[in-house]
Formats: structure tokens, sequence, C-alpha cells
């Protein structure tokens, strides 16, 4: 076993074995083990598995996510502020200042890029066993966990519209095999820049649209589906089924997060207002930590010091109030 199969063991023993639960899952309710439509839905259930334990990551990056879109005016006085200074003592000081104010506000700028640098172990598991299906099915690899040669066998012959699994565009002759991948390949790339897309136009303020940041993720709308269709050709059927399943889920999510919890300023947050006020709803905002509370809130009341004032009766008042008349009236 080599370096790289060394590092990639444990994520390959998961997904081998993740595929393997839910094609029993499925052969238990009547399906064929040596369907393709059995092992296609086994790689979508290790994209759900996967996705539902990142939802914490998820949550977390949205939050950060608000917080970097808050932050963009701070971001952009302190650009403002060394514009022009190209000596290596400003560039110091600009990015100081600016990861400074990422660490007041708990947020970073590398937080967006985490689940899919966490997927990636994953996927890269995924590519090295479907490569390995022949090998394992004839006995020339070794199996790996539940993952058995007899069900790598059945897993290598299956098909799905007439192609296999591990056949790939590039590296593959038969027409249904580069037919189902262009299809796939083009799926991958439209979900990916739809994703992109809504991100950018729907749920970005206009003062964030204008930063370099944002002139960087628009370059990278356009960029990334380019490179999935690039390197796709070399990637085989079963990955180029969970990526495209991996955008699909990714896109939800992120409708849904875009819909009920937009970032401030941006077009989605004006939707989601005027819903809420149409149903008569009142209008939350989301806030930096520390900010200061909604105008609309009200105060405590400020409480005296010294004794408590005893409550007094009618008469006791009115002698009280004679005893504290000037003398001589």
């Amino acid at each position: 076993m080599g370096f790289f199969d060394t590092i990639l063991f444990p994520f390959t023993w998961f997904v081998s074995t993740i595929m393997v639960g839910f094609e029993s899952l499925l052969t238990s309710f009547g399906m064929s083990d040596t369907s393709g439509l059995t092992w296609v839905l086994s790689i979508m259930g290790l994209v759900v598995v996967l996705r539902i334990l990142l939802m914490p990551l998820f949550v977390r990056q949205i939050r950060s996510q608000r917080r970097m879109q808050l932050l963009q005016p701070e971001l952009m006085k302190i650009q403002k502020k060394y514009k022009g200074k190209k000596d290596e003592a400003s560039r110091k000081a600009m990015t100081e200042e600016s990861f400074g104010l990422y660490k007041k506000h708990g947020t970073n700028p590398f937080s967006s890029c985490l689940p899919i640098l966490l997927q990636m172990p994953f996927f890269l598991a995924l590519f090295r066993m479907l490569n390995d299906l022949e090998g394992v099915a004839d006995g020339s690899k070794q199996a790996i966990g539940f993952f058995s040669q007899e069900l790598a066998a059945k897993m290598e012959n299956s098909t799905i519209l007439g192609a296999q699994l591990s056949s790939s565009f590039l590296h593959d002759s038969d027409t249904p095999a580069k037919i189902l991948s262009l299809v796939l390949i083009v799926l991958m790339s439209l979900t990916q820049f739809i994703t992109s897309h809504q991100l950018m136009r729907k749920n970005m303020p206009a003062a964030a649209l204008d930063s370099p940041m944002a002139r960087q993720q628009q370059i990278l709308i356009y960029l990334l589906p380019i490179m999935f269709a690039v390197f796709g050709v070399n990637f085989p059927l079963g990955v180029l089924i969970y990526w495209t399943t991996t955008n699909l889920w990714t896109m939800g999510q992120q409708f849904y997060v875009i819909r009920a919890m937009p970032a401030p300023g941006s077009l989605a947050e004006k939707a989601l207002e005027e819903r809420r006020a149409a149903k008569g709803k009142p209008i939350k905002k989301f806030q930096l930590a520390g900010a200061e509370q909604a105008a609309t809130e009200p105060s405590a009341p400020v409480r005296q010091s010294g004794q408590r004032t005893q409550p007094q009766g009618k008469k006791r008042a009115k002698n009280k109030s004679r005893s504290n008349r000037p003398k001589g009236r």
C-alpha cells in the first residue's frame, strides 16, 4: 500500500462501509444487488450521510459569512486607508488590521471553503475505490472493510442506462458511458454555476458586491464550472453522480438559507421583510456579537439609590406638605 493509499484508507473504509450499508438496506426491500440503480442510490445515500454530518459546520459557515458581509464597510475603510501604499510595511499593517477585525468579531475569510475541503478526502476515496473496482473484483487488489470481492464484482458488472459506474468519458469507448458522462458533466457544472450565482446576486448587499473579495468570487462563478467540465471527463460515472448529488443538495440547502436567513442589506432580505410585513410579523435583523440592541426594545427603568420610598396615607402626606412650607405663611 502506497503512501497516498495509506492516507486515504480511513476515508475509503468509511465510504465503502456506508455504500455497503445502503446496498444491504435497498436489497432488503427487494432491489437487485447487481442493478446499477441500487449502487447509484447507495452513492446518493453516501452524500446524504456526509452532508448531515457536516451540518454543524455548515451552520458555522453561514454565521461566519454573515459576519463577513457585515464587516465589508469596515474592511473597505481599511483598504481605502492604505490605498496607493505599496511598501511592505503598509501591506503588513493592512493585513494585521484586517485580521484583527476578523478576530474581534469571530469570523474568518477562509471559513466558507471548509465544507468543500472536508469533502475532498471522501471524494478522492470514492474516486480511488471506483478506479480499483475491477482489481478488487478479480482479486488482484485487496478488498476494503465490508466491501468484499463479491460485492465489488456485482458493482463492477452492474450498469445504469447501459454504462458501468466505473466508466468515464475519456477512458472508455462505449457510447452509453460517453453520453451519460457528458449529461452528468453538464449537470454538475450547471448546478455549480446556479449555486454560486444565487449566492452572489440574491444574498449579498450592494456594498459587499463592490469589494475586491466579491470581484474574486464573481470570477469563480464562471471559473469553477469550467474546471468541473475540464476535469469531469476523467471522472468515473459514480464520481460524477456523487458530485452532482452534492451540488443539488448544496443548491437546495442554500436556497432555503437565502430565503429564511438572508444576508443583511441583500435583495433576499428585502424580499423576506416584504413577506413578514404582509403577514404582520416583526422584522428580525442579524447583528454582530456585541452590537447595540434594537431601538424598539424598551429600556429598563433606572432604580434610584437609597431607601425604598414608603407608601403614604393622605393625612400623613398633608402634614408633611405643611411642615415643608416656609414660616410666616
